[in-house]
């Protein structure tokens, strides 16, 4: 059994003690209702999370998507305010963010910049942009179906709109990452970049267009913020990315590339958004839950890495032991 699907294993157990804990301390916690709110309320990280998954694995990361997320709502807000139709407030909005992801790209691959660096600095400038464009100002005025996009659900179900579009999106990454050959050049890429680049990998390339998609699904997930909330503002979504990021390495990805599963992943946003259900029903604060998500990423970088050196310590214990005098060889 790898190593990964022993961390997997973990993340069902830890999934199911959580799902023990909400059944016991609120009686509203299996409620339909409240599977569709944790469901929603999810949808927005774990469109984030898809990318982030790939950039992660190629040894990169991405602070700035709850920024472009932000920007992105700040947009359809200007947009639609303007007098545009909905339907091209998002087209823009969309197009916004696949710049944003783009100027992270080039910096990152062109100038050769840390992309924890340039990510933090445009984690600030797109935030500050979305509120130069509103300022202390929400805009919540939207059309009937663009709301229903948000907060609907699909037919009698208590299925949101925007788990369709997720999985929908969770399918496409599943066959690009495991099932092709731009999934196989972003592990190797995360292995070891110089040795994927002397092997004909186009690293640069498939990083920048790893940041131009991030970009892009964090608009999307702005759109589904937005019409979730049904209110534009520029600070909408502060502090994603902590949970975003949690996320990623809690499903097994490791900070230093090369490995890491979707499936995982998928199982971590199950774990990280019932948890924050849990702790809400039973009025635990924000503060306290973010406590709990920043406890949750330290052990998601810690676990993996002791799981690994404890079976090297066992067989470099077996390897250098010396039989008690007496003994047989």
């Amino acid at each position: 059994m790898t190593l990964l699907a022993r961390w997997e294993a973990l993340l069902v157990a830890l999934l199911v003690i959580l799902i023990g804990y909400g059944t016991a301390t609120s009686d509203v916690f299996f409620d339909a209702n409240n599977f569709s709110f944790l469901t929603s309320a999810a949808m927005e990280k774990a469109i984030m999370a898809l990318p982030m998954t790939l950039i992660i694995i190629s040894g990169e990361i991405d602070l700035s998507v709850a920024s472009i997320l932000g920007l992105s709502s700040a947009t359809i807000g200007v947009t639609w305010d303007a007098g545009f139709p909905i339907w091209l407030c998002i087209a823009v909005a969309l197009l916004v963010g696949a710049g944003a992801g783009l100027i992270n790209g080039l910096l990152i691959t062109r100038l050769g910049l840390p992309s924890l660096v340039v990510t933090l600095g445009t984690l600030a400038l797109y935030r500050g942009l979305a509120s130069v464009l509103l300022g202390a100002e929400a805009i919540s005025d939207y059309p009937a179906g663009f709301r229903t996009f948000g907060s609907g659900k699909v037919g009698g179900t208590q299925i949101p709109w925007s788990l369709l579009v997720f999985v929908a999106l969770l399918a496409g990454f599943l066959v690009v990452l495991h099932r092709s050959w731009v999934g196989r050049q972003i592990y190797a890429i995360g292995n070891n970049s110089e040795a994927a680049r002397y092997s004909a990998v186009r690293v640069a390339r498939i990083k920048c267009w790893l940041y131009v998609a991030s970009g892009t699904l964090a608009a999307l997930a702005g759109v589904v913020f937005t019409a979730r909330v049904s209110s534009s503002r520029a600070d909408n979504a502060t502090g994603f990315e902590l949970d975003v990021i949690a996320a990623v390495l809690l499903g097994g990805v490791s900070i230093f590339g090369g490995r890491g599963t979707l499936v995982g992943v998928v199982l971590s946003l199950a774990v990280v958004a019932t948890l924050r259900n849990a702790l809400a029903l039973n009025t635990v604060s924000a503060e306290v839950q973010s406590i709990s998500i920043g406890a949750l990423l330290i052990v998601s970088v810690l676990g993996p890495n002791l799981a690994r050196r404890l079976p090297r310590r066992a067989i470099r214990g077996g390897a250098v032991a010396v039989p008690e005098p007496g003994t047989a060889d």
